[in-house]
């Protein structure tokens, strides 16, 4: 007795194939939707918390141009010989011209906080969609990039608070002078201030990252330390053009940012180095074992 072969049909084990492969597709973008609905629901949660606590917020943010204004105040008072008590209490506010002002203010410092707030969680999500895709030794490597993200955020932000914005408003009141009658002063408005504090934590934080995307990109084989070293003065001259947009228009200030980020460049030679090491180690050792 004998069989007859059955002949395969290619148009058919196609749409196999697609229909095997449709179902993994759709569970990635389930899951994506998911960590996406997550990622906008902590910047949602932490957008509202800053919100509420905006009054508190600003108030902190308040502090380098509090006391740069009453510093100037009674410098300025003794050199008149008037009451520090008076100068103080008129050194001492901001204003504002429109009547949303603030309120628009507030929902800007809520959105950004939100943002801020909420990035470590939304890069969890990002490292837990991909995880899945990486190997275990790569899961384990990814984990500290994470961890350092907010970190060099905070020593960003710090920076901003302690050095930068004490040095830009004391350059602003002692800029103040008497010319004749006219006395030339400075009248400081709310919304400027905040917006230009804003701006510096952004940049500062944003450009304080530097180590963790070249560190990751090294980990990626898409740069290499030896191509950083070539680069050097190519760097240092984009870090210090990036500043001039960054920072106030004043040589001192752009420094201030330029400075850092160039020595967290150099940093990043030093981690991606170790980051070859590393790979050249274990290459060598496996290729022993293969042996």
């Amino acid at each position: 007795m004998t069989t007859k072969a059955v002949a395969a049909d290619p148009k058919r084990e196609g749409e196999d194939e697609i229909e095997a492969s449709r179902a993994p597709l759709m569970d990635h973008l389930i899951e994506l939707r998911s960590r996406l609905m997550w990622a906008l629901g902590a910047i949602v949660v932490c957008g509202v918390v800053a919100f509420v606590f905006s009054e508190q917020i600003l108030t902190f943010i308040l502090g380098p141009f509090e006391r740069e204004a009453k510093e100037a105040a009674v410098k300025l008072a003794a050199e008149r010989g008037e009451d520090a008590a008076v100068a103080l209490e008129e050194a001492t506010r901001a204003y504002f011209t429109a009547p949303l002002e603030i309120l628009i203010l507030r929902l800007k410092v809520a959105v950004v906080l939100g943002l801020a707030g909420a990035f470590p969680f939304i890069a969890w999500q990002v490292y837990a969609f991909v995880a899945p895709g990486l190997y275990k030794n790569e899961r384990g490597a990814v984990a500290p990039y994470l961890m350092a993200i907010p970190i060099l955020f905070l020593i960003g932000g710090s920076i901003v608070y302690y050095v930068l914005l004490p040095l830009v408003m004391g350059f602003a009141f002692s800029t103040q002078f008497t010319g004749g009658e006219t006395e030339v002063t400075y009248l400081p408005k709310v919304t400027e201030y905040y917006s230009l504090a804003i701006a510096l934590f952004t940049a500062f934080g944003m450009a304080f990252q530097l180590p963790v995307v070249l560190a990751l990109l090294g980990k990626a084989e898409i740069v290499s330390s030896e191509g950083l070293r070539k680069g050097r003065k190519y760097a240092m001259v984009g870090i210090f053009a990036v500043a001039m947009f960054m920072t106030p228009p004043d040589v001192f200030s752009q420094s201030v940012l330029a400075v850092p980020v160039y020595l967290l460049y150099e940093l990043s030679i030093l981690a991606v180095w170790l980051i070859e090491r590393g790979r050249k180690k274990r290459d060598a050792e496996e290729e022993a074992e293969g042996v």
